[in-house]
Parts: C-alpha cells; structure tokens; sequence
C-alpha cells in the first residue's frame, strides 16, 4: 500500500503543478487513490478470481474515456495525457498488487520525467526537419526490424550481423542527439558550441566546415581554430564511450584512458589561453548531413565491419604490427577503427593492450588529420596556426602512448 500510495503521489504533484497553468480533472487525490484501487484490485484476485481485474479496468477505461469527451467537448481542449496516465496509474497499483512493485516503480519514474520535460520534448521535436525526422524514422525501422530476425552467424568468423546493427544504432543515436542540438544551439551559441556539438556527430564535416568560414571573412582564423580545438576534443571523448559501448567490461576504455586524456587536457589548455571573445555569436549553421540517413549510417557499419577484417587478416600476417596499421582507417572514420578493433579484443583475437593502443593512435591520426582538413577547406592564417598547434597535441599524445605503454608493459 505504500508503495502504491508513494507512486500515486509521486504522479499526482506532477498534475497538481500542471494546474497552475490550466484546469486539471485529476490530482493527488485521484490518483493516489486510483493507484491503491489497483493494488488492492490485485490482492482480491486471489479469493475472487481475475474477472474483477477485468472490472475494475473497464470502470477506469470508462472514467478516462468520459474526462477526454469533457475535455473537448465542455473545454475545447485537445489532449488525452491526463485520462491515459490515470489508466496508467491504475495498471501500477495492480502490478504492485501482484508483487511487480520494482517494474511498477520504475516506470512511474519514467512517465514523471515525461510528463515534467513536455516543453523541452515539444521543442526537440519541432527542432526535427521532415527529412531528418524520416530518416530517424527509416534507419530505426531497418535496424528493429532487420535486428530479430539476423542470424547469428558470425561473418569470417569475427562478427555477427547483429551485433553490427546494434552498435551502427547506438553510436548513430550518440551523434543524432548530437546533431540536434547542434541544431538547436550552434548558430545561436558561436563556434566553440558549434565545434564541441560537431564533434561528436563527425569531426571530420564538422572541422570542413568550420575551416571554410576562414576564407569567407579576415580575422575569423584563430575562432575557428577554437571550434576545431573542441570539434577534436569531443571526438576524442565520444571516441572513450564507443570503446565503452563495445566493451561493456571497460578494460579497453580505462588502457586508453590516459594517453586520450593527455591530450584532451592539452587541447583544453590550447583553448582556455585564447580570448573568450574567440567564439563569436551568430556563426553560420554548420552543414552536416544528418547521421540517422541511412547513407552515412550504413557506410559507418560497412567502414568498421572492413576495417574488423583487415585487422583480424593484418593480425594473421603480420601480428601486431598489422593490427596498428589499421590505425590509418581513422582517415575515414575514427570510430570505425576503435569499434573494429575492440570488438577483436573482446572476442579474443587480440589483447586488450594492443586494442587500446590502435584505438589510442587512430584518434592521433583523426587529429592530425585537422591539419590537412584545414589547408584543404580554410586559409592559409588558418592553416599556419593549426599545423603548429595540432602537431604539438599530436606530439604529446604519441609521447603518452609510449609512456603509458612503457608503463604498462613493467
């Protein structure tokens, strides 16, 4: 009964304080009571059968269906949250009554967070282009339907096509919340928001674009190499969690740790020493195709699953000096390389300490690979001050890599 009440309760304070802005057919009250209703429902199934369960749902089905003809009917209001979590309410008593009260609690949980963040869910949604959002729509539909039914057959031995799915939609789902706050905050913030965001949705379009502000206006070469300073910054972070992603047990996560966090902090040092003014705002919007289409998402897939073959062959016939030459895919995709090989460690294939270290020196190569984006894409000015302070952050990274190797091999 506590448990009941405490979650009847804590929806309840939620309705209440939506009251302050509009009438509300039920509070704390209504739902307390509604969520004990269930619970004792429940217990009584016991000596009466389960056809009072049936009862009392089609009495709540009723109450919810008569609040919703009121609501617009009586108040010209369009709406159904309030009946449908009433009902919802009611179906957590019953599984508290029947001895569900963690699952009970824990969705209570997640409804109140829904019902608290309606703004913020409102405006992340209206921040979705049709595209984008069909594309979110279409990549999830292949991945969830596509995913039950793989088999699990392993491809040369090596990977399973559904572990291949699952991780293409995690880390996609990474870089579109990404993508949209990208988005939503980018041009509004400047380029150190624009950069930071980018790098975790790709590193490479993102400093691309940055560095082609260079050449559309004089004087704009040391802001932009801030935002390229934190595009690379958050690559390297959202490079931790992939591996942390793939290896759950975090043995590949915590070797690379301190070689990757050497140069995070220098990259920070680099941008704590330049003016704050450097990240103008009202930057342009940064052009970035949207990482749930299935183009870039399937190529993502098909990068690391290549680079996963590559590495086991390299690692057949040249041992581990093959497999850090697999390295050089961070060209392509960072994140393909730290996913290909971490799952070569996971399986076996290869030690955790060489999967580290590969994944360690493929995140080197993404950052020096800022330096030819930059003279591609940007100014000269541009080019001329990023050559100097990526190869710096590329010359301490691969000094800690040794280091910590050294360290690690005592």
């Amino acid at each position: 009964m506590a448990i009941a009440f405490l979650i009847g309760i804590l929806i309840g304070i939620e309705r209440e304080h939506r009251s302050q802005t509009h009438e509300i057919f039920a509070g704390v009250r209504t739902y307390s009571i509604t969520c004990i209703t269930g619970m004792l429902t429940a217990l009584l199934t016991a000596s009466t059968g389960s056809g009072i369960v049936y009862i009392a749902a089609l009495f709540f089905a009723a109450v919810c269906c008569i609040i919703t003809y009121t609501k617009i009917t009586m108040y010209q209001r369009i709406g159904v949250t309030s009946p449908i979590t009433l009902f919802f309410i009611f179906i957590q008593g019953v599984l508290v009554g029947y001895g569900y009260g963690l699952f009970a609690i824990v969705s209570a949980v997640v409804v109140s967070f829904l019902l608290i963040q309606k703004k913020p869910l409102h405006e992340f949604a209206g921040n979705l282009t049709r595209e984008e959002l069909l594309n979110a729509m279409q990549f999830l539909a292949v991945a969830f339907i596509l995913y039950p039914v793989m088999p699990e057959k392993k491809i040369f031995g090596l990977v399973d096509l559904k572990t291949a799915i699952l991780i293409v939609v995690l880390v996609s789902l990474i870089s579109f919340l990404s993508y949209v706050l990208l988005r939503k905050f980018g041009a509004k913030k400047g380029l150190c928001y624009s950069g930071f965001l980018g790098g975790f949705v790709n590193s490479e379009a993102t400093t691309g674009a940055l560095a082609g502000i260079s050449k559309k206006s004089s004087g704009m070469a040391e802001p932009v190499l801030v935002g390229i300073l934190l595009c690379n910054t958050s690559m390297l972070i959202r490079n931790l969690v992939v591996a942390f992603i793939v290896d759950p047990s975090g043995k590949t996560t915590l070797l690379m740790l301190p070689p990757q966090l050497a140069v995070i902090l220098l990259s920070a040092l680099f941008v704590l020493r330049k003016n704050k003014n450097l990240c103008p705002i009202g930057a342009e919007t940064l052009e970035i195709k949207s990482p749930f289409s299935l183009g870039p998402a399937f190529k993502f897939g098909a990068a690391f699953t290549l680079i996963l073959i590559i590495g086991s062959t390299a690692n057949e016939v040249a041992g581990t000096a093959g497999i850090y030459a697999t390295a050089l895919g961070a060209f392509v995709s960072s994140s393909g390389v730290i996913v290909s090989i971490t799952l070569l460690a996971v399986s076996g294939n290869i030690s955790y300490m060489t999967a580290a270290n590969t994944a360690v020196l493929a995140s080197l190569i993404s950052t020096v690979n800022k330096i030819l984006l930059s003279k591609i894409s940007g100014s000269n000015e541009l080019y001329s001050i990023s050559k100097t302070v990526f190869g710096m952050i590329t010359f301490t990274g691969v000094a800690a890599l040794f280091l910590w190797s050294y360290v690690s091999g005592m």
